[in-house]
């Protein structure tokens, strides 16, 4: 369940005179495909720019990274066959301790994951199911999460769509709460179908409660939610779009409204070369952006006041090749782009009265796949 030793890579050794004590960035990369595992980054406070400090491979493939509510405790997936989630505590955050033992998610290629009610949660890709794993606690303190049990509920969604390669069944990507806490709902590119849960926090387990068909063939893969609680946007990969959908935190139903394109009139069909991957949403709710990977862009999104309607604005350069992830900065001011396949995560300045991001330099990262900020 682990890979490498765990060593400092080379590039750890970079950036040795940076503030000790500033914020920090984590970035995951595969490292099947030449990545250093997990790399802790120092972040200057005045540009954005981030040098490597520290990586560790002791995780195979840590595709995906989210923070505990606190930022003390880094969690991580690892995208293989009977795939895991690991934890790693931040006390030291330029040295991420392991915490416990690895947990198996009982599923294969865990690609997302994400936290709510005490639960981690897990998006495993080629099993096409998600996955409810409890955090267990300090047996000491009994507050701060020191690991992660096995889980106490896998659901296993069924059917396939029309994509021949892609769509043979069910192919689970995300799996977030919404924000009111009650609900779960997982994104399935091999269905067309985002799925809604309720979760149980006590027992761990997610109750089905609907699915909310989507284009067939769209393959969707990713969803967030515009900052006022009552829209949510889904990317779309295999037919380079994002649909735009209702959300009622009531009855816990969502309901796609429009779709648009993430890429210019003049980019000819996208079916078979672009494969939209993440969507970030500005504070404000003002601005979207979408990773384009093929295209190698950014598409920039004008928000309508309300949320209901997306248009697209323009799209620029992604810095590199092969998009995999987007975030902000906690300020919001830039944006970070982890370019997988030409191995870098670049930093944008973003125009505040338009939105445009401005490429303002980048950090080697082979097989860059995540990047979030302590």
């Amino acid at each position: 369940m682990v890979s490498g030793t765990g060593d400092d890579s080379d590039a750890s050794k970079a950036g040795d005179g940076a503030a000790p004590n500033g914020q920090r960035a984590y970035i995951g990369s595969f490292t099947s495909a030449g990545g250093w595992g997990v790399s802790v980054a120092a972040v200057d406070p005045t540009s954005g720019a981030l040098t490597i400090k520290h990586s560790t491979d002791i995780v195979e493939n840590p595709s995906y990274l989210a923070l505990a509510p606190g930022r003390d405790v880094l969690y991580a997936v690892s995208e293989t066959a009977d795939g895991y989630a690991a934890a790693f505590s931040l006390n030291d955050p330029d040295q991420p301790t392991p915490l416990g033992v690895p947990a198996l998610v009982g599923g294969d290629d865990p690609t997302h994951l994400s936290l709510t009610a005490g639960h981690l949660l897990t998006a495993n890709y080629s099993s096409g199911s998600v996955s409810v794993l409890p955090y267990l606690l300090d047996p000491e303190q009994h507050i701060a999460p020191c690991g992660l049990a096995q889980p106490t509920d896998v659901r296993r969604h069924e059917g396939s769509g029309p994509d021949p390669q892609r769509q043979q069944g069910p192919h689970a990507h995300t799996v977030l709460p919404d924000p009111s806490g009650r609900w779960v709902l997982a994104v399935d590119l091999g269905t067309d179908t985002v799925y809604s849960y309720e979760l149980d926090d006590e027992k761990g387990t997610l109750r089905p409660h609907g699915a909310a068909r989507l284009t067939a063939g769209a393959g969707p893969r990713q969803l967030a939610f515009h900052p006022g609680g009552e829209w949510a946007y889904v990317t779309n990969e295999l037919d380079s779009t994002v649909t735009i959908c209702r959300w009622n935190a009531t009855t816990g139903e969502l309901t796609p409204t429009d779709t648009i394109s993430v890429l210019p009139a003049d980019a000819g069909s996208p079916q078979r070369s672009n494969y939209p991957s993440e969507l970030v949403i500005a504070a404000d709710g003002r601005y979207a952006w979408v990773a384009n990977r093929g295209h190698d862009s950014l598409a920039v999104l004008n928000v309508s006041a309300a949320g209901d309607q997306l248009t697209l604005s323009t799209t620029v350069d992604c810095g590199g090749h092969w998009p995999r992830h987007l975030t902000l900065a906690p300020t919001g001011e830039r944006l970070y782009v982890a370019n997988e396949r030409s191995g870098d995560v670049a930093w944008f300045d973003i125009d505040a009265p338009t939105g445009v991001p401005a490429w303002a330099g980048s950090v080697d990262a082979p097989a860059a796949s995540c990047v979030v900020f302590a």
